[in-house]
């Protein structure tokens, strides 16, 4: 559990965009950044262009997910693997730190044996790194300025393979793949307070911006789980078109974003009706869905076309497809709001 001595990766540019135009772009509007899983590599997104500005290698196989530090200024990408989640392979046990103004990495977390992290988010309040850890059955604890970690919390079930983590910072939720259920963390007592059972098989999992549901998709079935937060268990479900995946609140509360990865479309959930509103069609198998901090756009992580669709919120249709890289799939914002 050691911070490693820092180093600089080589940097692939994608465009001729110089290095002062980005730290604007970065301080001005913020940057799109991209996990792409097919060639192992960070991507760093003008949102105003929709250009790929750079990648940046991980150096290790591979990165599922990505958080940026509270101030904008560093990403920190899990380096889950070399398989899929409940899948044997090379159990990944390092968290890469990059710094997106230098466009390299300059510190990596070791958590010292293979734990396969992959999600992380950061405490809203406190400013640390929660990263789940699925074979430790755990969400690690590290504190992004020393790069050490500072503790762990127990799920109580194994794959723990989301979080999310409510406005307060008081209170986080797992999901559980194989075992189909949500543990709920106390973060600050780190420690554990319940586990729902939800379904057969979870993945994914938000909640809304008041914290009050949580939302987890069946993946056996075409329909989604609300969990109510203040009882720990399902108060309904909403019919879905197909199986769901990667979801995401707007700010204001009124609509859940949720990707349709068999048919490429992404479901709006209406919050206040709970029930299905529209679809809209993207690119080829949706993931992730990351609603930009002003409401106005969404992006959608398509893998199967190396793109992200971003979504116009108030025409509900697709702006734009900006290209990313083979396998895109977990998104972050950072910078700008």
């Amino acid at each position: 559990m050691n911070y490693t001595r820092p180093f600089l990766a080589t940097l692939v540019v994608s465009s001729a965009v110089g290095f002062s135009a980005a730290a604007q772009n970065l301080s001005a509007h913020g940057l799109l950044l991209v996990c792409n899983k097919g060639d192992h590599t960070l991507g760093l997104i003008d949102p105003v262009t929709g250009k790929m500005m750079a990648t940046v290698p991980e150096d290790g196989v591979t990165g599922h997910e990505v958080v940026a530090s509270l101030d904008g200024r560093r990403a920190f990408v899990p380096i889950y693997g070399n398989s899929g989640v409940g899948h044997a392979g090379k159990d990944g046990q390092i968290i890469r730190v990059v710094d997106l103004a230098q466009r390299a990495v300059t510190g990596t977390v070791d958590l010292g044996k293979g734990l396969r992290p992959h999600c992380a988010v950061m405490g809203p309040k406190n400013g640390l790194l929660y990263v789940t850890t699925e074979l430790g059955e755990c969400v690690t604890v590290i504190d992004p300025q020393t790069l050490q970690v500072t503790g762990t919390i127990p799920t109580g079930q194994p794959e723990s393979h989301m979080l999310a983590i409510t406005r307060d910072g008081q209170r986080g939720y797992t999901a559980n793949v194989s075992t189909g259920t949500v543990s709920v963390l106390d973060l600050e007592a780190k420690k554990l307070l319940a586990v729902i059972p939800v379904c057969q098989t979870a993945q994914r999992i938000s909640l809304s911006t008041d914290d009050r549901w949580v939302f987890t998709s069946d993946q056996q079935h075409p329909r989604l789980a609300v969990i109510d937060a203040l009882t720990n268990g399902i108060s309904r479900w909403i019919e879905m078109p197909a199986t769901g995946y990667g979801s995401a609140p707007t700010p204001d509360g009124r609509w859940l974003l949720v990707a349709l990865p068999r048919l490429n479309q992404v479901a709006v959930i209406d919050l206040p009706a709970m029930k299905l509103a529209r679809t809209v069609d993207v690119a080829k198998a949706p993931q992730e869905v990351l609603v930009r901090p002003d409401g106005a756009v969404a992006y959608v992580s398509c893998s199967g076309s190396r793109q992200i669709a971003e979504i116009d919120l108030r025409r509900w249709q697709v702006k734009r497809l900006i290209e990313a890289g083979p396998g895109a799939d977990g998104l972050a914002w950072a910078g700008g709001r």
